[in-house]
């Protein structure tokens, strides 16, 4: 039985605003983060994960994502040698996930790496972040959910039909409106409104099916095996591996997911770095053998041009259209577990951002019925749906990786800080080989960075240059802890720090 962590009464404005740059770099106590999470003066999101249902969240957020929407775009730029552009961001993502379980032990609340930067870095540095997860993962649903009219459109075509362009393509790709993205994501916000644990366990479910249908993938792909289809290994050089993997490197993003849930996990400090390290062994896995199966039944300038390329591969083994049937309707679940958890996430984001004052108080608005953001899953989906509905794939993926490594880094540099500031809070899970392992994790959340595209830092710039907007029209005099005064501030920080325990001689 776990004893609850002492609170505090909750921060109360009480003097002037510091001036800007002491504001920036204002850090608010684990204490007060975890007091907060209470919900003390209102209603408070519940309690009932275990590690089985964290993991499904971060497999759910994860699993599926380059393997069946943009696999037919990253072949082409990688060669064959696309499994090892997999590799190389399963990596990354891993040094970065070691990281995130220690940081998700030690702040158990829901915000992620935004509440992780919050705790060590200042305001200025979590908002930063905050506004990249807003990139990461409300675009990463769009981007997802734009996939699912490429499956609806296998699946109609086992029955001889298919949809319109207008309606299942987005424009600059020949359509209107894609009309399969839109039902998707909405669909998912129906469900979330009605209730995490509802949620959860609709996750697992389909997590369950979209494992199995990845591994019955495999099965049918090795059938048609030809090692030739590896030679040249690096036709585009190592360049295009290296471009490749930035690009796959959205196909990572969702294992965070689960750090979102820290204020709906029965055992936080316990299970959330469980369910991280257990979801990424799952996914590089899974992903590292259906991207060998799939070069090695067909030759990888098949993959160009290629839509629902899984799809086809398997049509063209078997000759069996129902096969074909039910792998793509597998897949379109697959895609309904990723939005779905990945808005479960961004609702929790702007969640704890809300109640920081930096975001409006709406997203912090807990329903008692539900137990769950009605207003802000409401407001977060609609948008998530105009945006899978009208911008293409290409463009989403790539803001939504640069978005993503860059919080990723973050992460990486604040369990340095807490390690050298803070050596006396208590790690249930702690970073192996510190600090060698952070400080590559950061390196390699720069180096693929570097290999985004011009017009992806041009995205990124100006996305950062909204936010800094936001932030100085209405986070700066909003901010909760930037209400205290200096000398509440310095009391609160005093307040998370124990005073050393003395030994007797």
């Amino acid at each position: 039985m776990t004893t609850p962590a002492p609170t505090r009464p909750p921060l109360r404005a009480s003097g002037a605003r510091p001036s800007l740059g002491a504001q920036l770099t204002r850090r608010k106590p684990i204490s007060q983060m975890i007091s907060d999470a209470g919900g003390e003066g209102g209603p408070r999101l519940v309690r009932s994960f275990g590690v089985l249902q964290l993991t499904m969240i971060s497999v759910g957020a994860t699993l599926g994502t380059g393997i069946l929407v943009i696999l037919g775009e990253s072949v082409p730029i990688a060669g064959p040698a696309v499994w090892i552009s997999f590799v190389i961001a399963g990596l990354a993502a891993l040094l970065s996930a070691v990281s995130y379980a220690e940081m998700a032990g030690l702040v158990p609340v829901s915000g992620s790496s935004y509440s992780y930067a919050y705790a060590t870095l200042g305001e200025g540095i979590a908002w930063v972040c905050g506004w990249c997860l807003v990139l990461e993962y409300a675009v990463s649903v769009a981007a997802v959910a734009v996939g699912a009219g490429q499956y609806v459109n296998e699946t109609l075509a086992a029955f001889g039909r298919s949809l319109p362009d207008a309606v299942s393509q987005p424009p600059g790709d020949g359509g209107v409106l894609n009309v399969p993205a839109v039902v998707i994501v909405l669909l998912a916000m129906a469900l979330l409104v009605r209730g995490a644990r509802e949620s959860a366990w609709a996750n697992t479910a389909i997590v369950v099916v979209k494992v199995a249908i990845l591994l019955f993938f495999c099965a049918v792909a090795f059938t048609a095996f030809h090692a030739g289809n590896f030679e040249p290994l690096f036709p585009m050089g190592a360049a295009g591996v290296s471009a490749a993997a930035s690009r796959v490197f959205f196909s990572y993003i969702g294992f965070d997911a689960a750090s979102t849930a820290g204020e709906e996990a029965r055992n936080p400090k316990r299970d959330l770095p469980r369910a991280i390290m257990l979801s990424m062994a799952i996914v590089t896995g899974l992903y590292v053998l259906v991207a060998v199966a799939a070069i090695g039944a067909r030759d990888w300038q098949w993959f160009e041009g290629t839509e629902a390329a899984l799809v086809k591969i398997l049509e063209e083994i078997t000759h069996q259209p129902w096969i074909a049937l039910v792998f793509a309707v597998g897949s379109v679940l697959a895609i309904a577990s990723i939005v779905l958890t990945v808005l479960y996430g961004q609702t929790r984001i702007l969640l704890s951002m809300s109640r920081d004052g930096l975001v409006p108080p709406i997203f912090a608005r807990v329903s008692p019925r539900t137990g769950t953001p009605v207003a802000g899953t409401l407001i977060v989906g609609i948008a998530v749906a105009i945006t899978a509905g009208v911008v293409p794939l290409g463009a989403l993926a790539d803001a939504t990786s640069i978005g993503t490594l860059f919080a990723f880094a973050l992460v990486n540099v604040s369990v340095i800080y807490l390690r050298r500031r803070r050596p006396d809070l208590s790690r249930p899970f702690r970073v192996p080989l510190y600090p060698l392992t952070p400080v590559l994790g950061a390196l390699m959340c720069a180096y693929l960075m570097a290999n985004l595209g011009a017009d992806t830092w041009l995205v990124f710039g100006a996305w950062m240059a909204v936010g800094a907007g936001l932030y100085l029209g209405y986070g700066r005099r909003r901010s909760i802890l930037a209400s205290l005064s200096d000398e509440d501030y310095i009391l609160a920080l005093r307040e998370e720090r124990p005073e050393p325990v003395k030994v007797d001689a």
